[in-house]
């Protein structure tokens, strides 16, 4: 008997299987929805690349998995119906969805399907990836090659060009006095790989003052959901002067991001965020990518500190990117992930410099890697 709350639905969901039949013509596909903006915007990529339509299931977790990480099985004990949309018979033939927790849906669905749905999962799951048809992964995933993964060189994120050129519109005249170059500094936040506390601010704000010197130009500074506090404070008090600050709040309210994509001249982000590096990738405009420290020793935490303060600047910044891609390597910090490898292909492909080096004139956009992804699904709904 399974373990109480492991594997069985909860009585909210209609558990009922549906027969198993042949394929129809035209499968029923459905994507898996969660609270992840970026996350979501993927899944959209991909169905809107292939010839069948879709319908969105949005899936809320409960409370208490929002931070936790269940471990990786065929349940939905983790989800709140209440919250969520219906999932009952009949059982789709595609399901498409991302992440830790809707993977764990998506393997439900084909228990309750009784093996006929087949799943395509963009990312690895942390586990039981045998039992998902298609896992598409990334270059910062360490996996052995298997038939059921395709490997890409970079997310899928997409820019929405109609939504940049509007926002750029509605921004023009507010941002048209400051003095050119404008230099957009996206800043993320923490994460369990790598430190960002008011230390490192210091570190960033410095050089992007720098830079903005160098340069003769504004910064506009915007943080996301993750900034911490403390960072946000560092940056309100060692900005230059005629600098702007935008802090992102839970309200949502304006915010300039979109406007920058399309009207700003230079761009730095932390190295956190992925999904801001390929938004910006994707431009074409100049890129810097900003190496926070890893968290471990090796990754270049304190030691990069101490060397940033005895080393000079530019010297210091290479020897702590040096540490933090030997930390990345060797798996001191995210075991299935070089947490570098991104940065490093972006760079040496020519679509980012590391921030310290001079800007190009322009970045080769990221290529187009969602062909490969959309052909895998078309064939795996061939298979019988």
């Amino acid at each position: 008997m399974p373990a109480p709350n492991a594997t069985m639905p909860p009585q909210d969901f209609d558990s009922r299987a549906s027969t198993p039949a042949e394929l129809p013509q035209t499968p029923v596909v459905w994507l898996l929805l969660s609270d992840k903006t970026g996350d979501n915007a993927q899944l959209q990529v991909v169905a809107d690349a292939l010839p069948w339509p879709s319908l969105a299931k949005r899936v809320q977790v409960r409370p208490e998995y929002a931070d936790a990480k269940p471990r990786v099985a065929a349940s939905v004990h983790h989800i709140d119906p209440a919250r969520s949309d219906p999932l009952e018979a009949p059982w789709p033939d595609l399901v498409i969805t991302i992440g830790r927790r809707m993977s764990m849906v998506a393997l439900w669905i084909k228990e309750q399907s009784q093996g006929r749905t087949r799943i395509a999962l963009i990312g690895p799951p942390k586990r039981m990836l045998d039992r998902f048809d298609l896992a598409v992964a990334s270059v910062q995933y360490r996996l052995a090659p298997r038939p059921n993964l395709l490997r890409i060189n970079f997310p899928l994120q997409r820019i929405d060009k109609a939504a940049i050129a509007a926002e750029a519109e509605a921004w023009r005249q507010e941002l048209a006095p400051l003095r050119r170059p404008l230099i957009a500094v996206m800043v993320g936040g923490r994460t369990k790989a790598v430190r960002f506390d008011a230390e490192v601010a210091r570190q960033l704000a410095t050089g992007i003052a720098e830079m903005a010197a160098r340069e003769s130009g504004t910064l506009v500074v915007t943080t996301s959901r993750r900034t911490p506090d403390a960072v946000i404070a560092v940056l309100e008090t060692m900005l230059p002067p005629g600098s702007i600050l935008h802090r992102w709040s839970p309200g949502g309210g304006r915010n300039p991001y979109r406007a920058l994509l399309g009207l700003a001249d230079r761009f730095v982000v932390t190295s956190d965020s992925v999904s801001m590096l390929m938004e910006i990738g994707r431009l074409g405009k100049p890129l810097a990518i900003y190496p926070l420290p890893l968290s471990s020793w090796l990754g270049g935490g304190f030691l990069a500190v101490g060397l940033q303060k005895i080393l000079p600047l530019r010297l210091a910044r290479k020897l702590r990117r040096l540490i933090a891609e030997i930390g990345a390597r060797a798996g001191a910090v995210g075991h299935d992930r070089d947490l570098t490898a991104i940065h490093r292909l972006m760079i040496k492909e020519g679509h980012a410099v590391w921030f310290g080096d001079p800007f190009p004139r322009q970045n080769r956009p990221l290529p187009d890697e969602l062909a490969p992804v959309a052909a895998r699904i078309r064939e795996l709904m061939k298979k019988g």
